[in-house]
């Protein structure tokens, strides 16, 4: 029984050591193929951090091929390879979430022009002549060419690009309206008089 057991460890240690007598190129290759597919997936806009960790360790892989330690290049190409996949991972589920929030200001900035370009005709019906009018119509003008950009963000699904764009429309738009409505009530400006 000891010898049977002895046996067993030799082939263990054994087979131990020629795995650690070569470097791990297969490893470090399915490691580089793992960033790559992460990058491809957005993780370099989406999980920056956990991608470079991937990066990090396969470069300390390589660095251990270079003095040898096939053991330690082992363990850094296997831990690459697994950041690598979690960066993926992150990266399409960020992505998402900010997709969705992109397509949720959208809608709103949608929603705070259309009550904008009505409070704007109410005035320009009324003929209301004041510098805050101005202001709503130059707000409008900057939002609409904002969604504009957006949506073609969206389009090239340049998610964060769009979102950025997104986030301060509404509020710029309820400002403007807000500046009109508290201007005091102008008198409508009178038609020119006939001469007679």
């Amino acid at each position: 029984m000891p010898s049977r057991l002895l046996f067993v460890l030799s082939v263990l240690l054994a087979a131990m050591s020629a795995a650690c007598s070569e470097p791990p190129t297969r490893e470090m290759h399915q490691a580089q193929g793992a960033i790559d597919a992460a990058r491809a997936a957005g993780a370099g806009q989406y999980a920056p951090e956990e991608l470079q960790a991937a990066v990090d360790s396969l470069r300390q892989a390589e660095e251990a091929v270079a003095q040898r330690d096939y053991r330690l290049a082992l363990d850094r190409a296997l831990d690459s390879r697994e950041r690598a996949q979690t960066a993926a991972a992150e990266a399409a589920s960020q992505k998402a979430a900010v997709r969705s929030e992109a397509e949720r200001l959208l809608a709103a900035a949608t929603s705070s022009i259309a009550v904008a370009a009505e409070r704007l005709q109410a005035a320009e019906t009324a003929r209301t002549q004041s510098p805050a009018v101005d202001g709503l119509r130059a707000a409008l003008a900057d939002a609409r060419a904002g969604v504009e950009a957006a949506g073609k963000a969206l389009a090239a699904e340049d998610y964060l690009g769009a979102r950025a764009t997104l986030e301060t429309i509404p509020k710029r738009l309820e400002a403007a309206v807000q500046a009109l409505a508290a201007t005091p009530a102008a008198r409508p400006a009178r038609p020119p008089r006939r001469s007679r």
